[in-house]
């Protein structure tokens, strides 16, 4: 007769009963403890091969020949460095330049409030701190300074953002451009908080456009669908409303169940300002869906 070597285990299952009625979550397997997970690497703000893992050294001659004891170790003084990076088209050096650099330029002057930039098309020591500034302001990695496709991207539907196209009362409204996937608080016809990017309902999840009021709110609310924490939520409609995302925003081949997720800052500044009872204004309608 064989010996059994192996036992078999039991896993047991423990109910966690949970209630809450938001109905949308970013991603299924997030962390539910509440806290934002590390966000990924924008692989479109890289530069060519810059944040890529080492490559093994390969070794010559066979991996378990005894080394020669007569041998005297030579240093790698000589080894020769690598190619330094090509230097922007003004010889600035300090970050990389990207393939947007001009837009780029033209964009945070429209904006505004990043420091100063000159519009050339060339990377310099003060466009290179106002690229960053604005890639940290707005959660684009790696804030490295480099114009790439998602810092053009979050730069043009920015200043794209026309404020006035939300119809606002005289209250307090929060307004979603859904085709520039924008955020916006006005009170009385006065910006209160500027345009900033969100990330609304993918395709099939599409968040539906129209005129609502926030209807409750919750610091941490949790979805039974998704099972997934909404830090800062506010519902508006149905089981949609605004939260804080838990993962990189910038993924655009994902998004939400018809949510409109936020950066932590403007997550906490929209719970702010918010309060049960406050206009939702939503229009336009996200690319894709």
């Amino acid at each position: 007769m064989k010996r059994v070597r192996f036992g078999v285990r039991v896993v047991a299952l423990a109910a966690v009963v949970l209630v809450g009625v938001g109905a949308c979550a970013l991603d299924p397997s997030a962390d539910v403890t509440g806290a934002a997970a590390p966000a990924p690497v924008a692989e479109t703000e890289r530069a060519s091969g810059a944040s890529a893992p080492p490559t093994p050294a390969r070794t010559t001659g066979s991996p378990s020949a005894a080394p020669s004891r007569t041998a005297t170790p030579k240093p790698s003084r000589t080894t020769s460095p690598a190619a330094p990076a090509k230097p922007s088209p003004s010889g600035f050096t300090g970050c990389p330049q990207g393939e947007h650099q001009r837009a780029v330029e033209t964009y945070l002057a429209r904006l505004g409030g990043f420091g100063k930039v000159t519009v050339d098309g060339k990377q310099s020591a003060a466009d290179c701190a106002a690229i960053k500034k604005f890639q940290r302001r707005y959660g684009i990695s790696p804030a490295a300074g480099r114009a790439g496709a998602t810092t053009y991207d979050v730069a043009q539907r920015l200043a794209g953002t026309e404020v006035s196209r939300c119809r606002a009362g005289k209250g307090l409204t929060f307004c979603v451009d859904l085709t520039r996937q924008t955020v916006w608080a006005m009170r009385g016809g006065n910006v209160v908080m500027g345009p900033t990017v969100t990330r609304t309902g993918m395709a099939g999840y599409a968040t539906p456009a129209g005129s609502y009021s926030v209807g409750g709110r919750n610091l941490k609310e949790w979805s039974n669908p998704y099972e997934v924490w909404l830090p800062y939520w506010q519902q508006f409609n149905g089981g949609i409303g605004f939260h804080e995302t838990t993962t990189y925003l910038h993924e655009k081949s994902i998004g939400s169940h018809g949510c409109v997720n936020l950066l932590h800052a403007d997550a906490v500044r929209l719970w702010e300002l918010g309060s049960i009872g406050t206009r939702v204004v939503v229009f336009g309608r996200r690319p894709g869906t």
